[in-house]
């Protein structure tokens, strides 16, 4: 028996997703550019995977910016505004603000642009619950400042950042009339399972990735606030999205990407509240089994996302661990699955605890809409006898 419990890394298509894919896999295949009947075909697709977007996140229908990836969007959102604060509005020495536990495609689009001489970088901390302090953002704004990324929920912890509290903080700075800093979100991890409006959030830009709520890999998104101006494109050509995004539309991922994000938002309560139940009986099968073990991140409750669940085993090497779980059945993970065949023990762990030890010592384990409590009960039972050293076979 295979368990799949690493949701927060990928999750498989849903069958009303692939329903509404199935079209433009064959009969509806224009390019929504052309003008003859295929191309507005596939432009009405398009318009209405767009507007649907809009809804779902309280935007305007040209706010959405249809992207390749999250990863994409994150690098269009930081590079695009340190390229326009350049070219546009004079700022000779951009300074951009993230997260010390941000995910990768963060960091290193930051850490690039800081060795290419782009763009200053600050990075702020965070502390065990892998949280933000609000006053520490304020404190680093300055004149200089074009953008501050923080992500709204973590991808390898679950910890749930104080988004509306840094966002205001940064309008607060920013005042009337000014266009930096702008404030991103990278909201890929949170929109499963909490409300995102930037509105709400105080946000200009924020990250939205199909691939981790159950539609198709290869989309995402960026909302892109309509009166700030802040960005440039960093991918030229076409000019389609609104000339931020430039290249041939993905009508089919893009699609797929809409409808399960209706979904998404239908299911959000009660599918949040149901893996909720099945974390926290989870943990408390192995915690009474094996005392020992830590948990990482927030306690559960309101700060901390109702699907994750990060163990510190102490003494057990993760990769170790791993390799073991694998080998009885059950998908888990180190940290991020951008980070999974790298050496290093994971960087969010490191930055909330300094202790690199601890963070070569865990297992992340994200539950999703296929886990039942059988699965549940089969995991917690492999992985006590794992720990425990026991010989076992999952698939018998």
């Amino acid at each position: 028996m295979k368990i799949y419990l690493d949701y927060a890394a990928t999750t498989p298509v849903d069958k009303r997703v692939s329903e509404a894919m199935s079209p433009f896999l064959s009969e509806k295949f224009g390019n929504a550019g052309s003008l003859h009947a295929y191309g507005q075909e596939a432009s009405a697709a398009l318009d209405l995977s767009r507007e649907k977007l809009a809804g779902l996140i309280g935007a305007e229908f040209r706010e959405i910016v249809f992207t390749g990836s999250a990863t994409e969007a994150n690098n269009l959102a930081i590079r695009g505004a340190v390229k326009k604060a350049r070219s546009k509005h004079a700022v000779t020495r951009p300074e951009i603000i993230v997260v010390g536990t941000e995910h990768e495609s963060v960091l290193e689009t930051a850490r690039d642009l800081a060795r290419e001489g782009e763009a200053r970088v600050s990075i702020v901390s965070v502390n065990e619950e892998g949280l933000v302090d609000p006053r520490e953002v304020a404190e680093l704004l300055n004149e200089n400042t074009v953008l501050v990324s923080v992500a709204y929920a973590n991808n390898e912890v679950g910890s749930i950042q104080p988004i509306k509290e840094i966002g205001a903080a940064i309008r607060e700075f920013k005042g009337a009339g000014r266009v930096y800093p702008l404030f991103h979100t990278d909201a890929v991890q949170a929109f499963q399972y909490l409300p995102c409006v930037p509105s709400e959030l105080n946000a200009d830009l924020m990250t939205i990735s199909s691939h981790k709520i159950y539609g198709p890999k290869g989309v995402g998104m960026l909302y892109v606030k309509s009166k700030s101006a802040g960005i440039d494109p960093v991918i030229t050509g076409g000019g389609q999205e609104f000339g931020l995004r430039s290249g041939t539309e993905n009508i089919l991922c893009i699609v797929g990407f809409a409808s399960a994000a209706g979904i998404a938002v239908e299911v959000r309560d009660e599918e949040g509240e149901r893996v909720r139940k099945l974390r926290d009986d989870f943990y408390g099968q192995i915690k009474a089994s094996i005392p020992e073990v830590k948990l990482n991140g927030p306690a559960f409750g309101d700060k901390r996302l109702p699907n994750n669940l990060n163990i510190h085993f102490q003494g057990r090497e993760s990769d170790e661990l791993l390799t073991s779980c694998s080998i009885n059945g059950l998908a888990v993970s180190s940290g991020s699955a951008c980070q999974s065949r790298s050496p290093s023990p994971s960087h969010v762990l490191v930055s909330m605890y300094g202790d690199k030890k601890r963070a070569a010592e865990s297992l992340r384990i994200t539950l999703g809409r296929g886990t039942s409590k059988e699965e549940v009960d089969r995991a917690v039972e492999t992985i006590i006898k794992i720990i425990r050293n026991r010989k076992i076979n999952a698939f018998n």
